[in-house]
């Protein structure tokens, strides 16, 4: 890894540099702008629309425990999990604090990357009968302007979009399909603490939901509880970052400018978000930074959305948003950020948002999970039996390199995009946001690539790092052209400085090598226990 420097000595040469770089490729992208309509150059390809059967005969665990699995938590992850590895003839115990349905206000948007997998999972009815929609792409709006990008789906099935929903209608819908196989055993419940013995996690002890003390014992006990986790402190090292609080309203019988979109408002201080939930609903989600929110009690809270929010939104919306500010019914929920640091422990495996989340701004945290769910079923499926703790969890540490190309992808981009699309009053922030608006309103590979990463269709870091920078140096030319000034160029210098101090803090935290050498990870390589084979 290069070390970025930026001392008064070398900042000359650099300056020269970047100017005849900014040069090139803003004569590039002016030459290309006419012409970028053209198909976009990274195609992906498309992933088998059934999900693969579970393999004959089933898999048992050879002692007496309750079940193979034991799952903590029946949320997107948890519910998801249960039925995949029930499907594949393991048996699953879910204990799930509450089973009635959730009622959020985010994890309502899936990618079209987080639909295919759900398709590979088998859980793609799981979006029927909820008045999901379908979601093509987003509408991105700044200072009056406003631009389109679509999903690059044209080499997929014509099913294939994101979806958008009320969270809690698609949670029930997973817990009703994973319930309805036999060997997966759904109980209410609230898990208190993990059962360890020399190291190895047994079980868990939780409380029925009557309060009664009860013990249950599994080889593999996955947590999924959540954001809120209680249980994560043993299996990782959470350094969890709150950046912003969401707003949350719901908007009814309301027309956004683009149907079947999600759409971005590039704010004061910083992005509002509106997508569809049903037929009749539409969910903003009112960023607002910091952990304070101001108070919806004492009425500070409707005063700040109609006089500072409700001013920036698009004509369209404007009436049915203040609407819904009347009626009330407004929510608030933190927006958390923590990079995955596990620490394996034999017995136990930490999945969803226990385990890594990211900014929700862009839409990612289901699609990550739905992919992780991928991984780890495929690394399971050859083992028979689970028993051997060490063995297992020496295993299944090619997990976290596996999973890497899509989670880091869409965590970095969640976390870059954040602080890219926020307000600020330093001037090269407010070029680097002027130019990622411009650079996205290009069109062609310029848009494509971008919103392709962001939804799951093409996880690859080494793109999203080329992506970004190139919006920066995009910046550093359209201010150095067509004659530069020594204040510009400082602009300019400042505007590169501050793009890698944006996205290299964000790598460090998801670890280099894993992101861009998995291949020299020896966790990579490896190969099921023999154990397991037999």
């Amino acid at each position: 890894m290069v070390a970025v420097a930026l001392d008064q000595y070398a900042l000359g040469a650099i300056v020269v540099s970047v100017f005849a770089l900014a040069v090139a490729i803003y004569s590039f992208v002016a030459a290309k702008k006419k012409v970028a309509e053209e198909a976009p150059t990274e195609a992906v390809n498309c992933v088998a629309a059934a999900a693969v059967v579970a393999a004959n005969g089933e898999c048992r665990s050879a002692n007496a425990a309750d079940a193979d699995v034991i799952i903590v938590g029946a949320g997107v992850a948890g519910s998801a999990l249960a039925h995949t590895l029930g499907k594949d003839g393991r048996r699953v115990h879910v204990i799930e604090r509450d089973l009635t349905e959730p009622d959020r206000i985010v994890g309502e948007l899936l990618q079209p990357g987080g639909y295919l997998k759900l398709i590979e999972l088998g859980l793609e009815d799981c979006v029927n009968e909820i008045d999901a929609q379908r979601v093509f792409g987003y509408a991105l709006f700044k200072d009056g302007k406003n631009t389109r990008l679509s999903y690059p789906l044209e080499k997929f099935h014509s099913d294939v979009s994101g979806r958008s929903f009320h969270n809690g209608r698609f949670i029930q819908r997973m817990r009703e399909k994973s319930a309805s196989l036999p060997n997966v055993r759904l109980e209410q419940g609230t898990v208190t603490s993990l059962l360890e013995e020399n190291g190895t996690v047994k079980g868990v002890q939780y409380k029925t939901k009557d309060g009664k003390e009860m013990t249950a014992y599994a080889p593999l006990t996955v947590v999924c509880d959540g954001c809120f986790s209680n249980l994560r402190r043993s299996l990782c090292y959470p350094q969890v970052d709150i950046p912003s609080c969401f707003v949350g309203l719901v908007l009814e019988n309301c027309e956004l400018p683009y149907a079947n979109h999600g759409h971005v408002i590039l704010a004061d201080p910083s992005p509002i978000l509106f997508y569809p939930i049903s037929s009749t609903e539409v969910r903003c989600l009112v960023d607002v930074p910091g952990q304070k929110v101001p108070s919806i009690a004492n009425g500070e809270m409707e005063n700040y959305l109609k006089t500072v929010v409700a001013p920036q939104v698009p004509p369209e919306i404007y009436d049915s948003f203040v609407a819904a500010i009347d009626k009330g019914n407004i929510r608030t929920m933190p927006n958390r950020s923590m990079p995955a640091a596990p620490h394996p422990t034999p017995g136990a495996l930490l999945m969803g948002d226990a385990f890594n989340m990211r900014h929700p701004l862009t839409g990612g945290g289901m699609t990550v999970a739905l992919s992780d769910i991928v991984v780890l079923r495929n690394l399971l499926r050859p083992l028979r039996d689970l028993n051997d703790a060490p063995t297992l969890c020496k295993y299944l540490e090619s997990f976290y390199t596996l999973r890497k190309p899509v989670a880091s992808t869409i965590n970095t981009l969640a976390g870059a995009l954040y602080k890219v699309f926020c307000a600020s009053p330093d001037q090269a922030r407010k070029e680097m946001r002027e130019a990622c608006f411009d650079y996205l309103s290009l069109g062609g590979v310029f848009s494509t690539g971008p919103v392709s990463l962001l939804s799951g269709l093409n996880p690859r870091p080494l793109s999203l790092v080329l992506h970004f920078f190139a919006v920066a140096v995009y910046g550093v030319g359209r201010l150095c052209l067509p004659f530069p000034s020594p204040s510009r160029i400082w602009i300019g210098a400042r505007l590169i400085s501050g793009a890698s101090g944006i996205i290299f803090p964000i790598i460090k935290a998801e670890g280099v090598r894993q992101m861009f050498f998995p291949a020299t990870v020896p966790a990579y390589y490896r190969a099921p226990p023999v154990k397991g084979d037999h």
